[in-house]
This record gives structure tokens, sequence and C-alpha cells, in this order.
């Protein structure tokens, strides 16, 4: 298996719906809005074995002073073969000049993986959301 890494968007509709829908997060049933959604990200990274998109990770920046990293994920059957790890790397050699690099781990539980990236919890943050759809299908 040779996993390879790139930042061009060449993913199509379908394989970002599979992806998303291996994880199991509710972003893989809007797949148009979601293919929609990373064609206008600032940086998507995608790790692919031959034809297969395996990991994407998804970055919102400013320009100067912040990028957000919003999406991490790895297809189960790849985890543990170092490719989101790579891809945190490459985004943060990406956004060494900006102020911050931020994300929000969707479970506290995930905190101590981003640990080992250099992130560190706020002291005084609070997650917060207001959502727009039913979660009920």
């Amino acid at each position: 298996m040779n996993i390879y890494y790139t930042e061009e968007k060449r993913f199509i509709q379908d394989q970002v719906q599979q992806l998303f829908l291996s994880v199991h997060w509710i972003s893989g049933q809007y797949p148009q809005r979601l293919y929609n959604a990373l064609m206008h990200s600032s940086t998507v990274i995608t790790a692919w074995d031959d034809e297969r998109l395996v990991g994407l990770a998804r970055v919102l920046d400013d320009s100067e002073m912040l990028a957000y990293i919003h999406y991490v994920l790895v297809d189960p059957a790849y985890k543990g073969q170092g490719i989101a790890r790579h891809m945190i790397e490459r985004i943060k050699e990406k956004y060494k000049d900006y102020l911050y690099i931020e994300l929000m781990p969707e479970e506290s539980k995930n905190a101590s993986f981003y640990e080992r990236f250099g992130f560190e919890v706020m002291d005084d943050g609070v997650a917060m959301q207001r959502c727009n759809f039913s979660h009920k299908q």
C-alpha cells in the first residue's frame, strides 16, 4: 500500500460521501452540500490509496491570522497508518506563519490525539454551535 497526499481537489462527490459515511459522520448524508463546501474551502488535504480516497483534512483560514482545522478523518480500514498525523503535520507546516491554528474535536476524548501535535486545550474555551437542520432522517 502506497498512500500519497495532495491538496488538489480532484475528488468526486461519491468518494467524499463514502469516506464521510465510513466514519459515520452526518455530513455524508448531504453529499452535494459536503462536496460544495470542500470545493470552496481554503485547504483540503486528501490521502489516497491508488484511486481510493482514504483520508481528508479540511482547513478554513482568513489568509493571515487564523487557520481553523474543521475535519480530520481517515477511513477506518486505514487507521493506525499515520495518515491523520501526516495530514496534520502538513497543515502545521503550511500555516506556520499564522498566529493561530485552531480546531475543535467533536468529542473531548479526542483532545489527547491533538495534544501530541502541540495543540492545547483552551483554559476557558467553550464550544458553541447552532444547528439549522434536524438530526432525524
